[in-house]
């Protein structure tokens, strides 16, 4: 099948014969989600070229993306990683859709997960949605209603844990504020984001690499101690309530 030209500001992408996705161009960044942390999406789809294809637009808009192609990486790269969003095709090898997403709902119950698939017939929805989907999208589907949707979810997901709290400590992610027994803490807005990125992996090692990724957006070494400083402000500010463990070699962990 052919694409006719035509006129209009969208750009018209074609996948296969019966799979078109028409996108706007825009600029590369993220707009309408509040969230102290560069959102992460996990990309589940078995066709090359649509998995690429909505890879480079959500990080295009700024997200982190993993793409997974068998629903086996998906539960790995989902167990690894935590995404904070999932976009899930049904037909997949190895593993099927239904399947990842019955497990991922067990495993993240509160994991936004939006179904894109070929099989929109009433009967797949509403099994979908009775094993966990917050959205269902059929295919072929329109980028820009896909990347909308994806916004939509992560905002109603960030408001739903606006308090998050860690032995004595609770984060007010609405406001961007630290309590600490009776006490307010004054942070950074990135010493914010390093904590938060800390608490929400607590117990696990995170490598200086990761956070440069995941707090700062760099996905290269700078070659300066940014982390190791921004640590020692916290553990300062914080004290040994909040213990932030240094793992030789690895990264740092705070203790769960």
């Amino acid at each position: 099948m052919a694409v006719a030209s035509s006129p209009c500001p969208y750009r018209a992408r074609h996948i296969y014969d019966e799979i078109v996705i028409w996108s706007r161009p825009r600029a590369a960044k993220v707009r309408g989600i509040v969230a102290p942390w560069i959102m992460r999406i996990l990309v589940v789809e078995d066709e090359p070229r649509i998995l690429a294809f909505v890879t480079r637009r959500l990080e295009a808009e700024g997200f982190l993306v993993d793409a997974a192609a068998d629903g086996a990486a998906a539960l790995a790269t989902a167990a690894r990683h935590r995404p904070d969003l999932v976009v899930l095709d049904l037909l997949l090898p190895r593993i099927d859709g239904l399947t990842v997403l019955k497990r991922l709902s067990q495993d993240h119950p509160t994991l936004p997960v939006v179904i894109v698939s070929a099989r929109a017939d009433l009967p797949a929805k509403l099994r979908g949605f009775e094993l966990g989907a917050w959205d269902y999208l059929g295919k072929p589907f329109l980028l820009d209603e896909l990347v909308a949707r994806i916004r939509t979810h992560l905002r109603v997901a960030v408001e739903n844990g606006a308090l998050l709290e860690a032995g004595a400590m609770t984060l007010d992610l609405a406001r961007h504020r630290v309590q600490l027994d009776s006490a307010v803490i004054d942070l950074s807005e990135r010493e914010f984001q390093l904590l938060h990125h800390l608490v929400r992996h607590a117990g696990e090692v995170v490598g200086r690499d990761r956070l440069l990724a995941e707090v700062w957006g760099y996905n290269f070494d700078p070659g300066t101690n940014l982390v190791d400083v921004c640590i020692r402000r916290l553990r300062k500010k914080l004290g040994p309530q909040v213990p932030i463990e240094t793992i030789r070699h690895a990264g740092y962990r705070l203790a769960s």
